[in-house]
């Protein structure tokens, strides 16, 4: 098995989404391998389909006055915050490979930054099997986690908070959870991280989790590919 991990930088979330839903669809039709996309956002506000915009806490003028987009999406979960210093993953994947299975399949995107920040980092990290999604550190989640799954095909996926500004977080109630907090590696070890070093990282922890070979694509050359791809009607 293996899996295209592609690094694609700070980009707008609008661009991202478009680019998950035309790989979604090109997955479906196998014109494409397994793929991760690793990226950064602006900062922004996503609804999973179970949320409430009860749980933004700001205005909608003030987040619009701004610049802080507001997007409805169609993945689990309630409202999440994407910005700099947090590295978003999207995985574009065919569970059917990986047992067919969606809770297995969490899971496994949650061992990736347990055993990461374990191993790597001497964090404690856990799986919170009893109430929540995510992996926390003490109280305080690090890694939000939600998908959408269609013909077994995944999209959306991971945020784990590196550099993040975690003032952001008091602009929400994080994935509607109001009695425990966010934290960032940058919080716990009390300086900044290499972002670079950790995106590959979490590239490299996130394939051997899933048992495939990790194949670093460059960022212009995988954008020529897929746009020459048309997917079916």
């Amino acid at each position: 098995m293996k899996i295209d991990a592609v690094k694609l930088g700070r980009i707008e979330y609008a661009e991202a989404l478009t680019l998950q839903q035309k790989l979604l669809a090109l997955r479906q039709q196998e014109k494409i391998k397994d793929t991760l996309l690793l990226v950064e956002h602006d900062p922004v506000l996503t609804i999973g389909s179970s949320g409430s915009a009860s749980n933004i806490l700001l205005p909608r003028e003030l987040l619009k006055e701004n610049g802080i987009d507001v997007y409805e999406v169609n993945r689990g979960g309630d409202v999440t915050y994407h910005g700099p210093g947090q590295i978003v993953g999207y995985p574009v994947m065919n569970l059917k490979n990986y047992g067919s299975d969606l809770r297995s399949f969490m899971w496994r995107m949650e061992d990736v930054f347990v055993h990461l920040l374990r191993e790597q980092y001497f964090v404690e990290a856990y799986r919170d099997e009893k109430k929540y999604t995510g992996v926390w550190v003490g109280n305080d989640k690090i890694t939000a986690v939600g998908v959408a799954v269609r013909k077994w095909v995944s999209m959306h996926g991971f945020a784990f908070n590196v550099n993040t500004d975690l003032e952001h977080f008091r602009w929400i109630n994080p994935c509607g959870i109001t009695d425990r907090g966010v934290t960032s590696l940058k919080k716990i070890l009390g300086h900044d991280m290499d972002f670079e070093k950790i995106n590959n990282q979490v590239a490299e922890y996130f394939c051997r989790t899933f048992e495939a070979e990790c194949c670093f694509e460059e960022k212009s050359h995988f954008l020529s590919r897929i746009e020459n791809i048309s997917v079916e009607e």
